[in-house]
């Protein structure tokens, strides 16, 4: 891989990179909160991009008049060497001492003009000689290209019913315990309040109230139907699932990882995760209706 297709791997990952930053797309990956460390990561890698381009352009140019400087010394040299004349002609007055000394200095200078007029080629020999030389990159650096690829081709979609199964609910119990509800015989509540207040509250707030909560239904191997909401810290690395269990009016046919809202009371029935043995409560279900997945998939609101 050399340094234009580095160059224009960076681009294409600062700019797959800045789609997702401005579209919904990066909500699949990450907390909202981190958009703009998204932004300036796409800004910065185009900018590194461009400016490796502009980089080696310049560079070249200068090879190039290297190159030609050299050709041009050869030139004048060998302009020099075809009309050269031999010094001037001593004057017949000078002493025989004089003459011998200036005899000897000739005889100097013919012997280290050779090496003079060698230098020109020598350096040509030795800039051939490094181009001869030069290492390319390790083809195994193509395979940063793959997550690049499957960014923009594949764009793999937030994490489902698959991952919260098999993962043990996150659910923990809130120190500062839990606010007071609105007024009204119906309230909306999202998955991780309930859940909370219904494990480990006892639901002394939800008695007699019906409450609406959405959230993405998951199939375990049983069967058993359960509401999910996966809780995230940072990145959909480290999400984990809070979960409630569905019971009462169910419909018949269930299809996994799709968003329902459903419709119900609180329920004492609660039973234990088999992947950590975490509480997970039950909702008695009324009403269920199938809803438009939110902008957000991912819940926030367990860590502040």
């Amino acid at each position: 891989m050399n340094r234009q297709a580095q160059a224009a791997v960076l681009f294409l990952t600062g700019g797959a990179i800045l789609h997702a930053a401005l579209t919904d797309l990066y909500l699949r990956y990450v907390k909202a909160g981190l958009q703009p460390l998204l932004v300036a990561a796409g800004i910065v890698l185009i900018a590194t991009a461009i400016a490796t381009v502009w980089y080696e352009r310049q560079a070249a140019r200068v090879s190039d008049g290297d190159a030609g400087g050299v050709g041009s010394g050869d030139g004048r040299q060998a302009a020099r060497t075809s009309a050269g004349d031999g010094p001037e002609p001593e004057q017949h007055h000078e002493a025989a001492a004089d003459t011998d000394t200036d005899t000897g200095r000739a005889v100097d200078a013919a012997a280290e003009a050779p090496a003079r007029t060698a230098d020109p080629d020598d350096h040509a020999h030795a800039h051939a000689h490094v181009h001869a030389h030069v290492h390319h990159e390790p083809r195994i650096s193509w395979l940063l290209v793959l997550p690049l690829l499957a960014l923009i081709l594949v764009a793999p979609p937030a994490l489902g019913s698959y991952s919260a199964m098999r993962t043990g609910t996150a659910l923990q119990k809130q120190p500062w315990g839990f606010a007071d509800l609105p007024a009204g015989e119906t309230i909306r509540l999202n998955l991780v309040d309930y859940a909370g207040r219904a494990a480990y509250d006892h639901g002394r707030s939800l008695d007699h109230r019906h409450i609406k909560i959405a959230g993405l239904l998951a199939l375990d191997r049983d069967g058993t139907p359960y509401l999910v909401r996966m809780a995230l810290s940072c990145c959909a690395a480290d999400a984990q699932p809070v979960k409630i269990g569905l019971t009462g009016r169910i419909p018949p046919v269930l299809r996994p990882d799709s968003w329902l809202e459903v419709t119900g009371t609180y329920t004492a029935k609660r039973t234990k995760d088999p992947v950590n043995d975490g509480i997970i409560p039950f909702l008695d279900v009324t009403e269920v209706k199938p809803v438009k997945a939110p902008r957000d998939p991912y819940d926030e609101s367990w860590n502040g």
